[in-house]
C-alpha cells in the first residue's frame, strides 16, 4: 500500500526546490524560469530554494535567469559539487543571507567566453557585444557581494579562470553560509 504521507512530502519538496545539474542551456532555464513563475502566480509563500551543481553553459541563458530571481522573486540557492561559469552568476543571485556552498565545492568563475566567425565588422560589432557581457557581469557581481565593480574586475574576472574556495565565497559576500 502506498503511503500518502511521503507521496505528499514528495510534491511539496518539489514546489519548494528545484535542481539545476549539467549543462546551463535554454532548456535548463526554461524549467527553473517555469517554476520560479508558477510560485510567483499561485502565491506560494514558502521560500524556494535552487540546488546547484553544473559546470555551467550559456550566460545569456543565466542572466535570464538571474532578472527573473532578482526581479520576481527571491530564491534561495545551495550549491555543492561544481559551481563554474554561468552557474556561479545564477547562484550569486540568490537571496541574500540564503546562499549556502558546500565546503568542497569546486568553484570556478571566467571573464565571457565565446567563438565566432564571420565577417569582419560583425566580428567587430561583437565584440562591443563581448564587453557589454563582461560589463553586466561585473555588475551583477558586484550588486549581489560586497564588491567594487573594480574590485569583481580584479578578483574575479581576471583574464584566466579564477578558482575559489566556499571561505573565498563567504568572505566576498558572495555565499553566506558554508555546509
Amino acid at each position: 500500500m502506498e503511503n500518502i504521507e511521503n507521496k505528499e512530502t514528495e510534491i511539496q519538496f518539489d514546489s519548494y526546490a528545484h535542481f539545476i545539474s549539467g549543462t546551463i542551456d535554454p532548456m535548463t532555464i526554461e524549467h527553473a524560469s517555469r517554476w520560479i513563475m508558477n510560485a510567483k502566480f499561485n502565491k506560494i509563500e514558502k521560500p524556494l530554494t535552487l540546488h546547484i551543481n553544473s559546470e555551467g553553459g550559456d550566460l545569456g541563458d543565466a542572466i535570464g535567469l538571474v532578472d527573473l530571481m532578482r526581479g520576481v522573486r527571491p530564491v534561495r540557492t545551495l550549491a555543492y559539487g561544481n559551481l563554474m561559469s554561468a552557474a556561479f552568476m545564477i547562484f550569486v543571485a540568490g537571496e541574500k543571507g540564503y546562499r549556502a556552498i558546500g565546503k568542497n565545492t569546486t568553484i570556478m568563475i571566467h571573464q565571457f567566453s565565446d567563438s565566432l566567425e564571420g565577417k569582419y565588422h560583425d566580428m567587430k560589432a561583437y565584440a562591443k557585444e563581448c564587453d557589454r557581457y563582461n560589463d553586466k557581469m561585473a555588475q551583477i557581481l558586484s550588486d549581489c557581494s560586497n564588491l567594487t565593480v573594480k574590485d569583481v574586475k580584479h578578483k574575479l574576472l581576471k583574464p584566466t579562470d579564477v578558482w575559489l574556495t566556499a571561505e573565498d565565497l563567504v568572505g566576498y559576500g558572495i555565499a553566506d553560509i558554508i555546509f
